[in-house]
């Protein structure tokens, strides 16, 4: 029964909007925007989901087309008729989306114009620096982090894997939207950024004595080689989380939460 009146809303949908077919080119388009190569000629990405999607619409982030399937009629064409909106078959969706299980609705979504973060937005509070960070599902679990965090600025190294990547935005969780992510050369200006800078080390001073105040940089390293030797300069501090336990080591996500999360606590004491 229940399959039964599945097959009549989606019938009755149709009846109501007119699905439209993608052309090829269409398709090889949206196809494009799974490699880095295109999404950057294009500056365009791809986020999937209601709820991912949903929080870059009410994010200064620009839509270009949201694809959606029947299931998502009604409340798709509920948004302002400024968002262009397509509405499309599974099997189309099957064939642009970056997922193994499609979940019924894709956005384009326009790229931020990237620049060197404003120090001036940086001050009094911490920012999240990450040198080489490789992992897709690292990253995207590290953003999402962030937000939890109240954490509004990662600035990354130019080989740490790209925010817009499908894996990282699907793993975000839509804390994408709410997070800003830089990308440049941190040999050059690590050194200038005029505020206290700690690094994940093992051997550094504990995360449970070191006084982190309200402010500065928190710089997590590379999943198997940790920070670069070239950016511990003399002023910055090496912190680690102690081991009690018989694990050789912590994921780099997990780290940068238990980092967040100690940070916070201290701040809360000024």
């Amino acid at each position: 029964m229940r399959k039964i009146a599945a097959k009549a809303l989606i019938l009755q949908t149709k009846l109501l909007f007119s699905e439209e077919m993608l052309s090829k080119s269409q398709l090889h388009f949206l196809r494009s925007l799974h490699l880095k190569k295109f999404r950057k000629e294009h500056q365009l990405f791809i986020a999937e989901g209601i709820k991912s999607i949903t929080e870059f619409i009410r994010s200064s982030y620009a839509i270009e087309t949201i694809y959606y399937t029947p299931p998502f009629a009604v409340q798709i064409e509920k948004l302002s008729p400024k968002i262009n909106k397509s509405l499309i078959d599974e099997t189309d969706l099957q064939k642009i989306s970056a997922l193994k299980t499609p979940q019924g609705i894709l956005a384009t979504i326009k790229m931020p114009i990237s620049e060197v973060p404003d120090m001036t937005l940086l001050q009094n509070k911490f920012s999240i620096v990450l040198d080489n960070i490789q992992d897709p599902g690292n990253m995207g679990t590290i953003i999402r982090t962030a937000d939890w965090f109240g954490i509004h600025q990662i600035i990354c190294s130019n080989d740490t894997v790209e925010a817009y990547n499908p894996k990282v935005v699907q793993a975000t969780m839509g804390s994408l939207a709410h997070v800003a992510v830089y990308y440049l050369d941190l040999d050059r200006w690590l050194p200038e950024a005029d505020m206290p800078q700690y690094a994940a080390m093992l051997g550094g001073r504990s995360i449970y004595d070191t006084p982190f105040g309200t402010s500065g940089l928190l710089i997590m390293g590379n999943e198997g080689h940790g920070v670069r030797a070239q950016l511990l300069t003399k002023d910055v501090q090496h912190v680690t989380i102690p081991k009690f336990g018989e694990a050789e080591s912590l994921n780099v996500a997990q780290a940068t939460a238990i980092f967040c999360s100690e940070i916070k606590r201290n701040t809360r004491n000024f």
